[in-house]
């Protein structure tokens, strides 16, 4: 049985893959370790955390999407849910607040739900987190009538 990348499912070698699950903790080609290293100035540890586990429950999320107005942490398009990782001072900075509220709301006009998720509950509790977050996006889904994709919990 062969190891592959959990971002585009290419096939692995050995060496690449214990690699990879030593410095990264999950399964990446070559490119996409690159890829990785180059958006980790721009997200957070919990944001990609969180990216990863939803990846490997087959949610076909996209990290650190910029929608021509703004850059979403964690987006799924075909679900219609935009997902923010938040650190405390989106909490405690009433003008950090209230422009995160203006981001939800310029998405909701666009049809999008934003999830906020604090960068506590990812630390904390990931994979209830993301198995939440799943059950999430499959109502969201079915609701919307999106794409279906095989979503699946790990237990």
């Amino acid at each position: 049985m062969g190891s592959f990348c959990i971002e585009c499912n290419n096939n692995l070698t050995r060496g690449v893959y214990e690699f990879s699950v030593e410095k990264f903790g999950i399964p990446l080609c070559m490119p996409h370790q690159d890829w990785l290293q180059d958006m980790e100035p721009r997200s957070t540890y919990e944001t990609i955390s969180l990216y990863f586990a939803l990846k490997e429950r087959n949610v076909p999320a996209l990290l650190e999407k910029f929608d021509g107005h703004k850059t979403i942490d964690i987006a799924v398009p075909h679900a219609k849910v935009n997902i923010e990782v938040d650190g405390g001072h989106h909490i405690y900075d009433d003008r950090q607040a209230l422009a995160d509220l203006k981001r939800t709301f310029y998405s909701f006009q666009k049809g999008y739900l934003t999830l906020r998720i604090p960068n506590s509950l990812v630390k904390h509790r990931l994979q209830e987190t993301a198995d939440y977050i799943t059950d999430f996006l499959i109502e969201s889904r079915e609701k919307n009538n999106a794409k279906s994709y095989s979503y699946r919990k790990k237990y």
